[in-house]
């Protein structure tokens, strides 16, 4: 079978216009591979190029990124081990977020968090399979709930509107990844955005100012996300995140520079206060730094 392909990260970060706060966190960020160590999953709907440990390690000391947050992708499947081999070099830094289905023990889910796992990940988006199978993903929620653990849903803007009424009844701390990927050409009176915000108003929700390139419709330097990013921290500041989602699967078109997604969340804080939030604050609350 031929694998989908993505194209490969910019290595070469600009440097930020801005200087980072101490302890600032990526928040959402990968590992692939190397596959011949961590194979990508045979049914995976891409195959990226490999991007482990080291790169990502690059990428942080160039932009100023102190701590990290890696997030299973799909590519890896409920296969954790390139992540949490990332997590076990950086103890004190990192912290990891997995994939996993009901086939998973309590005692497995133990020694994710003994690894330094917080939550667990479920995509709904239709190009990497679309969404899981409810019961099943309740199961899991089951599991980690008495683990304190948070649930991260990958979302685009229509399964916010499918999904409405089952997001509602979960009564655990949700992080929405890349600002529910609700496209910038809709407005932001579109049916998904409002209810998004309105999620967000809830103490136990959370969502990633990030994806700048992925719900932009007019291109580089991705500044119609703007609006979307600032009504989100105005209305829930402290239970915001930020991550660059290096190194950047199935971008179709316009690969972003690491340092370019720096300075563009500067431009959604209207106060340092706001940015260090985002950077350290929050993420260190969520993350248990």
């Amino acid at each position: 079978m031929v694998k989908k392909t993505c194209m490969p990260p910019n290595k070469a970060p600009i440097t930020p216009n801005f200087e980072l706060p101490k302890n600032a966190t990526d928040a959402h960020c990968h590992v692939f591979g190397p596959h011949e160590v961590f194979p990508f999953h045979p049914k995976a709907s891409y195959w990226p190029p490999d991007n482990g440990k080291e790169e990502l390690k690059k990428i942080h000391e160039a932009i100023g990124i102190e701590r990290a947050v890696i997030v299973q992708a799909s590519c890896h499947g409920i296969d954790n081990r390139a992540m949490m081999d990332a997590l076990a070099n950086n103890p004190d830094t990192y912290r990891g977020v997995c994939i996993a289905d009901d086939s998973f023990s309590r005692q497995d889910f133990e020694t994710l968090n003994d690894g330094g796992v917080c939550g667990v990940r479920f995509n709904f988006v239709k190009h990497l399979g679309g969404a899981p199978d409810l019961d099943k993903m309740q199961k899991v929620l089951d599991k980690v709930i008495p683990l304190c653990w948070h649930l991260v849903i990958h979302v685009n803007a229509e399964d916010l509107i499918e999904y409405e009424s089952f997001f509602s009844q979960l009564d655990m701390p949700i992080v929405v990844d890349h600002m529910g990927r609700v496209p910038t050409d809709l407005g932001g009176e579109q049916e998904a955005f409002q209810i998004l915000k309105r999620f967000v108003s809830n103490e136990n929700w959370w969502v990633k100012v990030s994806g700048a390139e992925r719900i932009s419709k007019a291109g580089p330097p991705f500044e119609d996300a703007i609006p979307y990013a600032k009504e989100l921290i105005s209305i829930a500041p402290k239970r915001v995140l930020w991550g660059t989602d290096f190194p950047h699967p199935n971008i179709k078109t316009h690969m972003p520079n690491d340092g370019h997604l720096v300075n563009l969340l500067n431009q959604y804080c209207d106060t340092r206060e706001q940015l260090e939030d985002i950077l350290v604050h929050n993420p260190a609350k969520l993350y248990n730094w």
